[in-house]
């Protein structure tokens, strides 16, 4: 297994240095100037040409990209355009916010997909199918943006139970970051886990018709032994491959959800990059969320042994 992790990691550092190079040239032919939008009315043209040249803007791509990436490698991200902090500083002071929504929400999807996927694989074509999948369709149909603002207006504004927007630190008030986290965290977790619940239930249905099943009730294994050991195990395989997909795009910020509660995350952060043209943090922040997407999918691969013996690296 340790080559296929070094092999792995050597493969991560291509994807990441092509990463950087794409998203180096598209921000760049993005139209605007970020230093422009920065001094907003405030502009003056000798200001002007000293923060350029401040910035290394003056400069040419390709020396601007090597001098970035240098910096990185050092875990330099570079300064802000918008308001002059260190861009790792700021990444970090978001990612709390982003994990905890992230898993959060993985956690609500989990709980929505493995009852309902379950019911509907063990009873097909029944009551319990139907009603399975209308409300996996319904959840995977309604907006994000729409299902937040509903509980907002239900669970924030008629009944006053929980707070509709801003975020709370887990060491500052652990009561007020559950809180505030419910909320968005149902609304992303419901989407999520209307996705899983359909490959619940065709993984399951999958695994329950193999060899290895029939066999194992031939051998007189009680029902539920069948499906807790064989039906079960087998079917996580696929599932837990969404599952890691999911989680590493909730780890990119969803900035829908963001947007609606007044969360911090990394997804607000890149949309208030976008819009000023902030060069530095949206490289930083696309850099980072290919790195939760690489570190994911290598711990789900490696899972992969774990659940099924049959898999093997080699």
């Amino acid at each position: 297994m340790g080559g296929y992790v070094l092999r792995r990691v050597a493969q991560a550092v291509l994807v990441l240095w092509g990463v950087s190079v794409l998203v180096f040239v598209l921000i760049h032919l993005v139209p605007g100037d970020p230093v422009r939008l920065a001094l907003g009315t405030r502009f003056d043209p000798q200001t002007y040409h000293v923060l350029r040249q401040r910035s290394g803007l003056d400069q040419p791509l390709v020396v601007q990209y090597v001098d970035w990436v240098g910096h990185a490698l050092r875990g330099d991200l570079g300064v802000s355009f918008r308001t002059g902090q260190s861009v790792t500083s700021t990444i970090l002071a978001r990612l709390p916010a982003t994990l905890s929504l992230a898993l959060a929400s993985i956690v609500v999807a989990a709980l929505v997909a493995v009852p309902l996927g379950l019911a509907s694989a063990l009873r097909p074509r029944k009551v319990v199918d139907h009603v399975a999948t209308v409300v996996s369709q319904v959840g995977i149909s309604v907006p994000e943006f729409w299902m937040g603002i509903l509980l907002i207006l239900v669970f924030g504004s008629y009944l006053d139970w929980l707070p509709v927007a801003g975020y709370v630190g887990l060491t500052d008030d652990p009561t007020g970051w559950v809180s505030h986290l419910v909320l968005p965290a149902i609304t992303v977790g419901i989407v999520s886990g209307s996705i899983l619940t359909r490959f619940v239930r065709s993984s399951v249905l999958e695994s329950m018709g193999q060899d290895f099943t029939r066999t194992a009730r031939a051998k007189g294994l009680y029902e539920r032994v069948v499906i807790a050991r064989h039906v079960v195990r087998s079917a996580l395989v696929p599932v837990v491959t969404v599952t890691g997909v999911q989680l590493a795009y909730l780890l990119s910020g969803v900035v829908v959800v963001e947007v609606v509660f007044a969360w911090p995350g990394l997804g607000l952060l890149s949309l208030e990059a976008v819009q000023s043209r902030d060069y530095p943090v949206l490289q930083g922040a696309v850099l980072l969320f290919a790195v939760f997407f690489l570190l994911v999918n290598l711990v789900v691969d490696l899972l992969y042994a774990t659940l099924d013996p049959r898999i093997t690296y080699s």
